[in-house]
Parts: C-alpha cells; sequence; structure tokens
C-alpha cells in the first residue's frame, strides 16, 4: 500500500493528464507545505507527519471558507470549498459525534478530570485518541460538554 505521499504523488501526475487544474493546484500547494516541513530539519516525514500536514492544510480552507462567506465573496468560497474537497479525500473518515463523545467520556474518566481547568489535558489525550479522524473544534466542543456538565468520573 503506497505511502500518503506517494498517493499524493501518483495524483498529481493524474490530474495533470487529466488537466485538473483544482485538483493538480490543491495537491500541489500540500505539497509544497510538505516541503516546508521537510526544510524544519525535522527528519524523514512519516505518514502521520503528511497527515498532520494535510489536516493542517484542510483547517487553513476551513477558516478560509468562513471569512470568505462572511465577507460575502461566495465566488472564493466556492473555490475554497473545491479545495477542500480535493483535501478531505487525503484524510481519514471521520469520526462521528457519538464517537468523540465516547472518546472524551473514556479520556475524562482515566485522566480524573473534574473541571474546565483540565481542558488541555483531556483535549490531547482525546486527540491522541482519535489518531486524526476528528477535528480540533469538534473535540473541544465535546470536552466542553463534558467538563461544563461535570459528568467526571
Amino acid at each position: 500500500m503506497p505511502t500518503l505521499r506517494e498517493r499524493l504523488d501518483g495524483d498529481m501526475k493524474e490530474a495533470m493528464r487529466a488537466r485538473d487544474t483544482v485538483r493538480l493546484g490543491t495537491i500541489r500547494m500540500i505539497r509544497t507545505a510538505l516541503t516546508e516541513r521537510d526544510k524544519t530539519g525535522a527528519g524523514e516525514a512519516t505518514d502521520a507527519d503528511v497527515l498532520a500536514v494535510v489536516t493542517k492544510q484542510a483547517k487553513q480552507r476551513r477558516d478560509a471558507i468562513a471569512q470568505f462567506e462572511a465577507a460575502g465573496r461566495e465566488d472564493l468560497a466556492a473555490n475554497e470549498r473545491a479545495e477542500l474537497a480535493v483535501v478531505e479525500g487525503y484524510l481519514p473518515a471521520q469520526a462521528t459525534d457519538a464517537e468523540i463523545d465516547a472518546a472524551v467520556a473514556r479520556t475524562v474518566a482515566e485522566t480524573g478530570a473534574a473541571s474546565m481547568k483540565d481542558m488541555g489535558r483531556v483535549m490531547g489525550a482525546t486527540l491522541a485518541a482519535l489518531g486524526g479522524t476528528a477535528d480540533g473544534g469538534r473535540v473541544q466542543a465535546a470536552v466542553r460538554r463534558a467538563l461544563g456538565a461535570g459528568t467526571a468520573g
């Protein structure tokens, strides 16, 4: 099974042949971000590192969509949505709200978290447990519900 980086390389060639400018441009942006990551001297990127870069690219697209919609620039938001669809093709299937809530509940029970002061600890452990299958904002909302409602322990 090819690595995520190898998959990106193959898909880029395929997008070139198909003259798919949106897909090609998006994959090139992801590869540029990977090159920048490699230049930091952090060593050879693992699949987890590549996934982290792709996840960051997706978050940037979501943020841009929200900003463009708030500014009334639907044309630019539509372009970002098209790019986001390409980026999301490289992300693992996203956890459901029920799966996120269950992971948060397990983490709260394991850590003995009792208040919002423990939010950072619960967030870190839950995100690690979910392994990139959930957006940080969704996890944060679930942690706030769990700790705010006093359902710890």
